[in-house]
């Protein structure tokens, strides 16, 4: 008999916690402390994590002097498409305040609850993002400042010789795979904590919540279709792509990534497809797992999304300048973590975490992230498969004579 996956541990988890907070609501306000440990755990992850993913994802291939032209062209669409996906992403969620509405359970004892961001200055903003001691950021929970600090040092690693550069790639390659191992680990805790954190918040909300996680999924779906046909399809229109040899393409990589969640079960057949279309094999060797590390666009909506309900679920109003300092930490924190399970959710929670937003509606959202994993992955998938043949058109190497010739 197959054994059930994580997946289905979480939603079993989800169903039971919610049951047993509905039935003995106070019984379940005593199981907090098993969704605070999981919290906890998640939260050791995130600084190493982010450090070791973009210093390999920069050092490797943000060398501009051996990538070329080729390299900034990837790096300039990559940022833009990423960024209008934010964008839509924040759009759509605060058109459907998904979140409103919803009434947090209190804090529990020692902590204060979630307070409005006091008004800053645009020079605190600014100074804000820059560490002065990257030892205090990660005790803190900066987020943002320990991605400053990743960046500048995968820079600085990325003009350091070969052979005394590939000591430190190889530190941070093996510190990532061990966070990547290191969260599979604490994922193995998720329909524990996952379930507490439901029962308790069901215990004090009732089953009502319901209601807005349907209105946060089809938010999700809606802007993910609207920037498939708003972004992508005019990105394909200008880059003259051949869109139904495109399609027929990257359908059954996309279709993968959207049945399985995995973005890296997706990659081989994404490859294949790309150079059978007509991109020649070096363009697809650096555009599609280069796009794994900086052109998440689905990921990126996502977390936009999810972020803003957090705070709508909170009832925090946040300006509308610390908002857009929420969408550039999430922007930069979701580098690098394509294709690892539930890598979102660490994210997503380091992020509302330095905001001092609270985490319980993360665990809401949580209830109904496997739907929205499968749609999040397949645009990642789709986005990366286009940026491929824009690339190529873009340097004038997209070989038409392939076109059309999929693998079977």
């Amino acid at each position: 008999m197959r054994r059930p996956s994580l997946t289905t541990w979480i939603l079993i988890s989800i169903v039971a916690g919610g049951a047993f907070g509905y039935f003995f609501p106070d019984a379940a306000t005593q199981l907090r402390v098993l969704s605070t440990i999981f919290i906890r755990l998640i939260r050791t992850i995130v600084a190493p994590l982010l450090f070791a993913t973009l210093v390999v994802g920069i050092a490797a291939h943000g060398d501009l002097r051996q990538v070329g032209r080729m390299g900034v062209k990837a790096i300039v669409y990559f940022e833009i498409v990423t960024t209008l996906a934010l964008l839509i992403g924040w759009a759509a969620i605060t058109i459907s305040r998904a979140g409103v509405g919803i009434t947090l359970p209190p804090p529990p004892p020692g902590e204060q609850a979630a307070a409005a961001p006091a008004p800053q200055t645009w020079q605190d903003i600014v100074l804000h993002v820059f560490p002065e001691n990257i030892a205090k950021a990660v005790a803190d929970g900066e987020v943002l400042q320990v991605v400053v600090f990743s960046v500048m040092f995968g820079i600085a690693l990325a003009l350091v010789p070969e052979p005394r550069r590939r000591p430190m790639i190889t530190f941070a390659e093996t510190l990532a795979e061990t966070m990547f191992r290191f969260t599979n680990i604490v994922m193995l805790f998720a329909p524990i904590g996952v379930g507490a954190a439901i029962a308790y918040t069901v215990g004090h909300l009732g089953i009502g919540i319901l209601v807005n996680l349907i209105m946060l999924l089809a938010t999700m779906y809606v802007a993910v279709i609207v920037f498939i046909t708003c972004v992508l399809l005019p990105v394909a229109l200008i880059a003259r792509v051949p869109l139904r040899r495109f399609l027929a393409a990257a359908a059954e990589p996309t279709s993968i990534a959207f049945a399985t969640a995995s973005s890296e079960a997706a990659l081989p057949r994404a490859m294949e497809n790309m150079e059978a279309l007509g991109v020649p094999r070096p363009i697809v060797a650096f555009v599609i797992p280069t796009g794994y590390s900086f052109n998440l666009d689905g990921s990126t909506l996502y977390l936009s999304l999810a972020a803003i309900f957090v705070a709508q679920a909170a009832g925090i109003q946040m300006p509308i300048g610390q908002q857009f300092l929420l969408l550039l930490t999430l922007m930069l924190t979701s580098k690098g973590v394509a294709g690892v399970p539930r890598a979102a959710l660490v994210i997503l929670l380091g992020t509302v975490s330095s905001f001092n937003l609270p985490t319980e509606p993360v665990f809401i959202i949580l209830g109904i992230d496997a739907l929205m994993d499968m749609a999040r992955t397949a645009t990642n998938v789709l986005g990366n498969c286009l940026a491929t043949v824009v690339i190529a058109r873009w340097e004038g190497e997209l070989d038409g004579a392939g076109a059309g010739q999929t693998r079977p």
